[in-house]
């Protein structure tokens, strides 16, 4: 018989990424407010009182978190309903998979550091500099303290689920080609790591199957910066001598993204690798199969 998953907060791009990877080996439920594919059904974390209900008639055997906020903007603006989002909910989680005796999987940040190291293990003291850094650090605390099972897996910039989903870097920069912009201004002070979906998805089911719990890294290889990552996908579209790359800094777009980001958002998978469960590709490896499953004639 077929272990059962709880997916809460599945409508986004690390949700469709889940799916994918785990629906023909488990049986999955997947919820979100946002019901956007016929395997959603509707379901707000937010209320405890519907989450326990839904969760508890399920009866699954690991409970997955994935939603949150993570528009770092939004939460700056909005903090009540981030912490609301991004930390009460986490918390609710947490006394779920414990009174049903089942491990909980929550997804945090390379965004809770401050970005004053280059690189970043699993053992590193997080330092949040915002609203969404602290609410997704406060509900990484949570769940290490208190769930009795638990995976954490702290992500990268994420890029997954192609133009229908995705929200980050990797869109928004194929919406401006799309749009027929023949100049990409990117910035040159901010590094990290980029994380591909459907790798992050493959290692959390690596960790589920040996039991590994705890709390991991989980990154695509590689160390990077935003301006190398926006010149290999130009090159990767055979664009790099249509589209100028210019370099700014990060005071080029002061106005529109004023949340404070951390210099280094680079991680190392120093435990998914002593543990030999890392299925995080080399980003740039990642970033071509991206494109090629997810972008086919979009740019015609």
């Amino acid at each position: 018989m077929k272990k059962k998953i709880y997916i809460a907060g599945s409508g986004g791009m690390l949700g469709e990424a889940f799916y994918a990877q785990f629906k023909d080996d488990y049986e999955i439920k997947c919820t979100d407010k946002d019901v956007n594919e016929d395997w959603l059904s509707f379901l707000d974390f937010r209320d405890f009182d519907a989450y326990k209900k839904d969760v508890e008639a399920f009866a699954p055997d690991y409970l997955f978190h994935l939603g949150a906020f993570t528009d770092l903007e939004y939460c700056e603006e909005h903090s009540d309903d981030t912490y609301m989002t991004n930390t009460l909910a986490v918390e609710n989680a947490v006394y779920l998979a414990n009174a049903l005796d089942i491990p909980l999987l929550y997804i945090s940040t390379a965004g809770i550091f401050d970005g004053k190291k280059d690189l970043y293990d699993d053992w590193d003291l997080p330092n949040p500099l915002g609203v969404y850094a602290r609410s997704k650090y406060m509900g990484e605390q949570f769940v290490v303290e208190n769930a009795k099972r638990f995976l954490v897996c702290r992500a990268g910039w994420m890029m997954g689920s192609g133009p229908k989903k995705d929200k980050k870097f990797i869109q928004k920069l194929m919406k401006q080609i799309k749009d027929g912009k023949k100049e990409l201004f990117i910035v040159n002070d901010k590094d990290g790591t980029p994380t591909y979906t459907h790798d992050f998805a493959k290692t959390v089911k690596e960790l589920i199957q040996k039991e590994y719990w705890g709390l991991y890294n989980c990154v695509c290889g590689g160390q990077t910066g935003r301006l190398e990552v926006a010149t290999e996908l130009v090159n990767l579209l055979g664009l790099s001598e249509t589209i100028k790359i210019n370099s700014v800094e990060s005071d080029y777009f002061k106005d529109v993204y004023y949340a404070e980001r951390p210099a280094s958002e680079r991680l190392l998978t120093k435990k998914l690798e002593l543990r030999k469960v890392n299925a995080m590709r080399d980003w740039k490896i990642s970033l071509k199969e991206y494109i090629d499953n997810y972008y086919q004639g979009y740019l015609k």
